[in-house]
């Protein structure tokens, strides 16, 4: 059985649903499209000529053609080769081109529910159309509960006989053979393709929103109004806007929409295969009002729509799928240009989108309804309206019984070339119904399905059109106009949550213990180390997002901004004299391993920082744009000749091992520039730092001059660790083409320049700095 616990449609007959299937599934209103039986005839030989000379004709012809060959045969091989020839030439035609549905549209008769038909007199405006092959489930009894809400289930010929279930209209087989549709000769007997019967038995009873479900799905709170969007009414303006995919990329055009709701290692069934390793975040979200999502998917917890793939492959044969989305993700829209995975258990159509139901019956099992839902998104665009994506809608539970890949054959063999060609495909026919019906031609011409489909959606339409549904009118389609440009208003942020999922039937526990663990190395090893950050943006925006993504890894975190802000613990302190300020904290942390100081402008990979010897002064001398040697001779800069003046000042001043080191590095005529974002200070050196600091007193050192300054009065530069940052990626000035997401990467101790102004710059360096450390996304 199916994990969707669906018969294969090719299954063979079997009894139930009321006994054997009917001879004619339309039965006595399919009679007038049936040749009548002849009357006797007399049979003398002038009367027979006379109705048989055609069939006369014809053997004549065939003796002819038998004589023919017989006496070529003995001819010369001229004959022959001229015979060879004329077969040959009768056979190159190739395959016989499909014939085009001719339609009346406008001559199609109305179909009336006969009067003493069971539910004649029946309406609803809200239905859930199920198919049933099994007796009534506990979730099956709870839909039929569904306050509002009609259940109509659709019974094959695997449904047990006598089935029945309190508040539940059944469609078994004989009362569908009775309904006069004229796709019902199509569909095949064992198949759950059969709702295609009760699409239209709910429409002709008056339906205005069909939820198309599956007779396992629990609904939480047995209220759909809560989870689905079913009264859309009249005008976009009664309804606020929605999270959309962005279009920025043209050649996007599928979607895993599971990663926007927490679970990035699972994909629905009928992705292309070759997309599942997407799994980064959105960049950025665009809006659209919302009220013409006419198609709403809902997602599964527990059994979600995957493939057998998935279904195989995540987890132990006897062990069940209990997964789960994120119910506080905001439903999102995809833009006309982009698909997605559409099925038919967990789907809420509105009455604009009705026509996209149809279950073709020429495909294998597992593959109709994501098919349809290709199929129907394509059309959509048509009439302006798209689908849309929700939470949790349901509950489903794994009934841990296997499904053969077979039956999803026609998924990963078509479908990325099905979205390619859809993405293509165009129409100049005139109305919807031609369009729709355009297009199951143009899909069985390439392959997608066969000429079955074709008339069966040719009958489909026609009984739509008998059971009152009205066609909505074509709209121009938006791929085909020039796209706006995405302007940074029109950005929006959102940050999926990543929940616990299943790798190669591994708990994906697993996988964030993995992450835990690098947390806790990172931890051990920088725990003892005093972060002191200056922060050049607004601290009200920005304070608390550094404390958060540093003080996971740092002993603390110390801020320091222009001006102070008690409530935020902010301390004031100018950045031209950090320096001056940084012997306080050294005092307060008496039993800190080091200190390191970092500016708001650079981020730092602490991960790449593992190897650095905490034992060792850090600074940023192997970068050549961030530490120069200025001349002082000649030097026409006003500014360095007084700064030169004052570092003279300093180490003339400065005790022996002092001025011996520095006059080593340096000589007397240059001095060291260094821009000073990110240094380190072991615990051995704090002392001489805070000595230095003293030497300096009142003097207005600058901190760009001060700092290099200090490092090579401590110590000789052979004896830094000056590998540890060696790797920087620091640009002075960012090319016109260049943001800080084109320079960043992860295998760099840091990257300078970053400007964060407020959380939406934050969060963008967050998504950049995951892919390092990946727990980083639990903090937005």
């Amino acid at each position: 059985m199916l994990v969707q616990d669906r018969p294969s449609p090719h299954a063979a007959v079997a009894g139930g649903g009321g006994g054997k299937p009917p001879t004619s599934p339309r039965g006595a209103p399919g009679a007038d499209r049936r040749h009548p039986r002849p009357f006797a005839k007399n049979l003398d030989f002038a009367s027979w000529a006379s109705e048989h000379s055609s069939k006369l004709l014809l053997l004549l012809f065939a003796v002819a053609s038998a004589a023919a060959v017989f006496l070529l045969r003995g001819a010369a091989p001229d004959a022959a080769a001229l015979l060879c020839l004329d077969r040959s030439s009768s056979h190159s035609g190739g395959p016989a081109k499909l014939p085009y549905p001719d339609v009346a549209w406008s001559k199609v008769p109305p179909l009336a529910v006969a009067a003493g038909a069971p539910f004649a007199s029946f309406r609803a405006e809200r239905w859930i159309v199920v198919a049933v092959s099994t007796p009534p489930t506990t979730a099956l009894a709870a839909l039929a509960r569904v306050k509002g809400w009609q259940l109509l289930a659709v019974g094959d010929s695997h449904t047990p006989s006598g089935w029945e279930l309190k508040g539940a209209i059944f469609l078994s087989l004989e009362l569908q053979a009775q309904l006069g549709y004229r796709s019902i000769d199509f569909l095949p007997y064992g198949s759950h393709v059969r709702k295609t019967a009760g699409y239209l038995f709910a429409i002709q009873h008056g339906a205005k929103v069909i939820f198309d479900a599956d007779d396992r799905a629990e609904v939480p709170g047995n209220d759909l109004g809560k989870h689905f969007d079913v009264d859309l009414g009249s005008g976009v303006t009664n309804h606020p806007v929605l999270l959309q995919y962005s279009h920025a990329d043209p050649n996007r055009t599928v979607v895993n929409p599971y990663v926007h709701f927490g679970q990035r290692s699972v994909w629905p069934r009928g992705l292309p295969l070759d997309k599942v390793g997407e799994v980064a975040h959105e960049a950025f979200y665009t809006e659209v009002f919302s009220g013409r999502q006419f198609i709403q998917q809902g997602l599964s917890d527990g059994l979600p729509d995957v493939d057998a793939v998935f279904y195989f492959t995540r987890k132990p044969p006897t062990s069940a799928f209990d997964l789960r989305f994120d119910a506080e993700a905001p439903k999102v829209a995809l833009p006309q240009g982009m698909m997605a995975p559409v099925n038919s258990f967990n789907t809420l159509f509105q009455s604009p989108a009705f026509w996209g139901l149809m279950m073709p019956v020429s495909v294998s099992s597992m593959a109709a309804d994501v098919i349809r839902g290709y199929w129907a998104q394509r059309i959509l665009w048509e009439i302006g309206g798209y689908v849309a994506f929700y939470p949790p809608t349901i509950y489903r539970k794994d009934h841990v019984q296997a499904y053969p890949f077979a039956e999803e054959k026609d998924l990963h063999v078509n479908v990325g070339r099905l979205i390619k060609f859809l993405n293509e495909w165009r129409s100049n026919k005139r109305t919807l119904f031609e369009k729709i019906l355009d297009l199951s031609y143009a899909m069985a011409e390439e392959g997608f399905w066969t000429e079955q489909d074709v008339r069966l959606t040719a009958a489909w339409l026609q009984d739509l059109l008998a059971v009152g549904y009205r066609q909505p009118r074509l709209m121009s389609l938006e791929i085909d106009r020039q796209r706006a440009t995405i302007g940074e208003g029109d950005m929006k942020e959102f940050v999926p949550k990543k929940l616990p999922s299943v790798h190669l039937g591994v708990d994906e526990i697993g996988t964030v213990n993995f992450e835990i663990g690098n947390l806790i190395k990172w931890r051990k090893n920088f725990g003892n180390v005093v972060m002191i950050m200056h922060v050049s943006g607004p601290v009200d925006r920005t304070a608390l997002e550094w404390r958060l993504l540093y003080g996971r890894i740092f002993k603390t975190v110390i801020i320091l901004a222009e001006h102070s802000n008690a409530e935020l613990a902010v301390e004031r302190c100018a950045l031209s004299h950090a320096y001056k300020y940084l012997p306080k904290v050294f005092a307060r942390y008496s039993g800190a391993d080091g200190f390191l100081f970092l500016q708001d402008h650079m981020i730092l990979n602490y991960w790449n920082l593992l190897q650095a010897d905490k034992e060792k002064l850090w600074i940023t001398n192997k970068i050549a744009r961030s530490w120069v040697t200025v001349p002082l001779e000649s030097n026409k800069e006003q500014w360095f000749v007084k700064q030169g003046a004052m570092v003279k000042q300093v180490v003339g001043s400065s005790p022996v091992h002092f001025q011996t080191n520095y006059k080593e590095s340096m000589s007397k005529d240059k001095i060291a520039f260094c821009g000073s974002e990110l240094f380190y200070v072991p615990r051995r050196f704090v002392e001489d730092f805070g000595d230095l600091v003293g030497l300096v007193g009142d003097l207005d050192l600058h901190h760009k001059v001060a700092v290099p300054m200090f490092f090579l009065a401590m110590d000789s530069p052979q004896n830094f660790d000056s590998d540890a940052l060696a790797g920087t990626v620091f640009k002075t000035n960012l090319a016109a083409n260049e943001t800080f997401s084109s320079i960043y990467t992860t295998q760099a101790p840091a990257v300078f320049p970053v400007k964060v102004m407020n959380e939406i710059d934050f969060i963008k360096v967050i998504r950049l700095m995951s892919i390092g450390d990946p727990l980083l996304m639990e903090l937005v």
